[in-house]
């Protein structure tokens, strides 16, 4: 485990390697100079005593910003616990990166959790300064800084950042970069090549290359393999820059660089072409680390120079050890990663016609789908998905038109969504979107892929309205093809129920349903994870209608069918299901066992997906619903307030699971008395609720009705029944008088007209519910007990005693053989006081 360090620990050692070092590419030993800039960076660093102000490295490409970055890193590390590198260049990428941080500070690994939510629990540790206070994030290459805007984290520790934008300039304290002093140049080269060039070479050679460090490190490695006198690099640099001023280019990288790179290349042509090929291959990925294992796949589809050179592993091996040491790649043997400079690539691909830029294009696009695993949902494949995510936009996915790679692109996007990161996936699918809907039809099943992706994505956002508009239009399309795929129809309307759920039409959701079932089971089969799913989508209907038996039984069935399956099943088929049968069996009044099949899904949830994981937490809120109900309340308000605080982080105020999960804390803090807790938090939730699911959704009605038992708590009974009456007639133009939310509000409104002194409405609608709560729910149903306590306590004070003692003696022995005569509700009956009825809304 992870401890807290002060932060003002002194006399640390000298190369003290902080606890944790993650992905800080390796030290140039032949850094040289920059003393001055060095020093200056660490005192505006060092500056700052608790709130962190980022600074930026700016300057032209080639410079040597990011070698600065990583000497500072190096030189510095006895001052941090914790070292950290961003690739920043990608911005739909960074948060990514920050999530790989979680598991090093104790925190659930994105695997368990997603990227969202790993990120963000990341950033309010590094806030938290907790396990660590002194802590260095480098982000590496930015662009814009609104790209950054929502991902620097704020704390203790120091952030670090290197651009070519001037922009940051307005934003942060700066360290300009220029190129490397002639003294500085100098010493460069007497490191890199101390035998072959001397002082009066060095300042000729570096006033040739102007200087810049980049450059230099490229005439150095050239020099360095081939022994070439400095006599013979200098005409032959000559020549190569009089070629590039006479063409008129570049117009963007500085002359001196691109004739370096152009005698390295031409060089390393001479001695072993095949690296070429394979600079030119990397050209075309991203500027981030390329696995490996991308080349260890060769494809019949890859051109003939490649594929031969990947059948062979000892030339490939030589291949990436020549461009490491002609320095025209970085190569990380221990990651197990080549490298290429943002500024070579580009070099690289000018030098190329376009027919050449298409080829080495899709020879990438060709690797990088053999690269990937193929199995987005599963988590063991998220590493290697993680690793591919960086070279997707700049390798031009979305460009291709090719069936393997489109699927690549799709199974990303998956892989986004199924490991939680929504913002990036949004991005990425959207971006696929626009682009194949310029090559092709708009019903082209790619596109419509994508939008079914497209629309998962925006349900777990809360964009529910949003979702349900677009998976309209898309079946619309399917609907309009000539020769409609199945079984993607049938994935996009499984995602329709949702929709359905989320408008608060729950009858259609469960006719939708139905129908979906049998489809799925005709189509795909009875015993596979889709239409397994539908089950649980079925089981959520039935809930929602107030059929909790019938819940019960279908959430049964797809749990233990799901268990059956093994390891065809993921951790959250396995859970969603198991979760709902622990609330439908709270909804049968079955407390006690909910929360023994509650508690265990749980901990199944804690350990196998993580603490964070939407699922998990959905489990969590739902187990102290049940506490709650079976009286444990202290229990009941330690995990309501953890679950909350943890939607709260991840999601923010306004996600319908952390309103869910507001209304189950306001919920617990009214049974333990803390009505002034519960009236602000329950009195927000409602104003939020709206927003998310619309003014008329049964949600909001119920979530009022919750409202309108505090204000009757807090003394305004009339503010309550005006509440009340609004929510009952909201739920019942909406789900009838006869569902079990609006017969909780009419219970409730009971007990307002009673503490009005109006007992003869309060018994006339006592009554009435009490017939249809036990044609509903049953007659030993803990609703129905509640509601038949009340009307006996009402006839009492309208001396109807007979009738009153009735019910009272026949509640109590209901309540003798359920819930038992200690649960608090039992007690509150046996006083003759009224008994409140909440409402907690499930998951759509």
């Amino acid at each position: 485990m992870v401890k807290s360090r002060s932060a003002g620990v002194p006399g640390r050692p000298l190369g003290r390697v902080p606890d944790v070092w993650g992905k800080v590419p390796p030290r140039n030993k032949n850094f040289t100079g920059r003393e001055d800039l060095l020093t200056r960076l660490r005192e505006r660093v060092t500056g700052q005593v608790t709130a962190v102000v980022p600074h930026a490295l700016h300057g032209l490409g080639g410079v040597g910003k990011t070698q600065m970055a990583v000497e500072y890193s190096y030189r510095y590390r006895q001052e941090y616990d914790l070292v950290w590198w961003v690739p920043a260049d990608q911005p739909a990428l960074v948060r990514s990166s920050l999530a790989a941080l979680a598991p090093h500070l104790g925190l659930p690994p994105a695997t368990a959790t997603g990227i969202e939510d790993a990120a963000n629990a990341v950033l309010d540790a590094l806030r938290r300064g907790e396990p660590y206070a002194r802590w260095l994030l480098v982000f590496d290459n930015a662009d814009q800084p609104e790209d950054l805007k929502d991902v620097l984290p704020q704390g203790p520790g120091h952030v670090l950042i290197t651009s070519r934008n001037h922009r940051w300039e307005g934003v942060v304290d700066t360290v300009p970069v220029d190129v490397f002093t002639r003294a500085e140049s100098i010493q460069f080269l007497a490191k890199r090549v101390p035998r072959t060039v001397g002082g009066a070479d060095a300042d000729r050679l570096a006033h040739e290359l102007g200087d810049l460090p980049l450059a230099l490190e490229q005439a150095g490695a050239l020099q360095a393999e081939t022994g070439m006198p400095v006599t013979q690099y200098l005409e032959l640099l000559t020549e190569r820059t009089a070629q590039l001023l006479s063409e008129g280019k570049p117009s963007e990288y500085p002359v001196s660089m691109t004739a370096a790179w152009g005698l390295s290349v031409a060089s390393l042509s001479g001695t072993m072409p095949e690296a070429i090929e394979l600079l030119r291959c990397c050209a075309f990925f991203g500027p981030e680390p390329i696995p490996r294992d991308v080349f260890s796949q060769p494809s019949g589809d890859l051109g003939p120079k490649l594929a031969a050179l990947l059948r062979d592993p000892i030339r490939l091996s030589r291949a990436v050890g020549e461009l490491g040491r002609y320095a025209l790649a970085k190569i990380d043997a221990s990651a197990r990663t080549i490298q290429v400079h943002r500024l070579i690539q580009a070099l690289v691909r000018e030098e190329l016609d376009a027919g050449e830029q298409r080829r080495f294009r899709h020879e990438v696009h060709v690797l990088l789908a053999m690269a990937a695993p193929g199995t987005p949902d599963d988590r063991t494949s998220w590493p290697a998905y993680y690793d591919l995510l960086g070279h997707i936009q700049p390798s031009g996915v979305a460009e291709s038109t090719e069936p393997e790679v489109r699927q690549l692109a799709l199974d990303v996007v998956r892989y986004l969504y199924a490991s939680g990161g929504y913002a990036s996936a949004r991005l990425f699918v959207q971006g696929f979107i626009d682009r194949w809907s310029e090559d092709g039809a708009p019903d082209d099943l790619d596109v419509l892929k994508a939008r079914r992706q497209l629309g998962n994505v925006l349900r777990e956002l809360g964009l529910y309205q949003a979702a349900y508009e677009l998976n309209q239009v898309t079946l619309e399309l399917h609907r309009g093809r000539a020769h409609p795929e199945e079984q993607e129809v049938l994935r996009l309307v499984n995602t329709i129920g949702a929709d359905l759920r989320a408008r608060g039409d729950f009858p259609a959701a469960r006719a939708h349903d139905l129908e979906s079932r049998e489809r799925h089971e005709a189509v795909i089969g009875e015993n596979e994870p889709h239409t397994l799913r539908v089950i649980n989508s079925l089981a959520l209907d039935y809930g929602l209608i107030s059929d909790y038996q019938q819940s019960k039984r279908l959430h049964e069935e797809g749990y233990m069918r799901m268990r059956a399956l093994g390891r065809r099943a993921g951790a959250v088929d396995v859970l969603a299901p198991w979760s709902g049968l622990a609330r439908a069996v709270r909804l049968c009044g079955d407390y006690a066992e909910a929360c023994d099949v509650g508690e265990e899904a749980y901990h199944y949830g804690v350990n196998e997906l993580g603490a964070d994981h939407p699922w998990t937490l959905r489990t969590g809120k739902d187990l102290s619903i049940a506490w709650r109900r079976v009286g444990e309340l202290d229990r009941a308000l330690e995990l309501a307030l953890e679950m909350h605080a943890r939607y709260v982080r991840l999601y923010g105020l306004s996600h319908p699971d952390t309103l869910a999960s507001a209304m189950c804390l306001a919920n617990v803090q009214r049974a333990l008395g803390d009505l002034d807790s519960a009236v602000e938090l329950a009195a927000d939730t409602v104003n939020r609720y709206p927003n998310v699911y619309g003014p008329e959704h049964p949600y909001n009605h119920g979530c009022a009705g919750n409202l309108a038992i505090l204000r009757r708590a807090t003394g305004e009974s009339e503010a309550a029944r005006a509440l009340n009456e609004a929510a009952l007639a909201g739920l019942e133009a909406k789900l009838g008088r006869d569902h079990h939310y609006p017969l909780t509000v009419a219970a409730n409104l009971a007990s307002d007209y009673a503490d009005l002194g109006r007992l003869d409405e309060s018994v006339t609608l006592g009554t009435d519910t009490r017939v249809r709560l036990t044609r509903v729910l049953g007659p030993r149903h803990p609703m129905t007990l509640s509601c038949t306590a009340n009307l006996s306590a009402d006839l009492t004070l309208l001396d109807r005693k007979d009738e009153s003692d009735a019910l009272f003696t026949s509640t109590l022995e209901a309540y003798s053989a359920t819930l038992g005569l200690a649960h608090p509700d039992a007690v509150v009956a046996q006083d003759r006081r009224h008994l409140d009825s909440d409402f907690d809304p499930p998951p759509i």
